[in-house]
């Protein structure tokens, strides 16, 4: 980036998911974030920090080799945006699949709004429909 700044999201994505620090979600984002596009139980949104940790240690569980490589990443303001590969074997039964130890890989983009250096509210859009595909529970093609 032309000012030097830091990219937020690739910090978020290399420190919370590649590297598999909890202790990156309470530094880069604010307790009362929003990730829209990622649901709890009950299908809402997840918000705050607690209930974003609740959903990262159950996909970790479930991946436990995560790598998400940043292909491309923008900023304007205090927005941001990335592209994304998603790379793993499920190797856990956190989806409610048992599991099936595939290698898989799937493709998102996530748009956020940061604030004094955290994250306070993210879109998230990631291929879950493919995801579940490769792991055999949709069919790969619906006709």
């Amino acid at each position: 980036m032309p000012d030097g700044k830091t990219h937020l999201l690739k910090t978020w994505f290399e420190e919370v998911w590649n590297k598999g620090r909890e202790s990156a979600i309470d530094e880069l984002a604010s307790p009362d974030m929003v990730a829209h596009g990622l649901l709890d139980a009950s299908g809402k949104p997840i918000t705050g920090t607690v209930q974003f940790k609740e959903f990262w240690r159950g996909f970790r569980e479930t991946f436990p080799d995560i790598h998400v490589d940043v292909q491309e990443a923008l900023s304007d303001g205090d927005k941001e945006i990335v592209r994304c590969v998603v790379r793993a074997t499920h190797k856990g039964g956190g989806l409610g699949i048992a599991a099936t130890h595939k290698s898989i890989k799937f493709t998102g983009v996530v748009i956020a709004r940061e604030k004094n250096g955290q994250l306070v509210e993210a879109w998230d859009h990631w291929d879950f429909l493919g995801l579940y595909q490769q792991l055999g529970a949709v069919p790969a093609s619906i006709v």
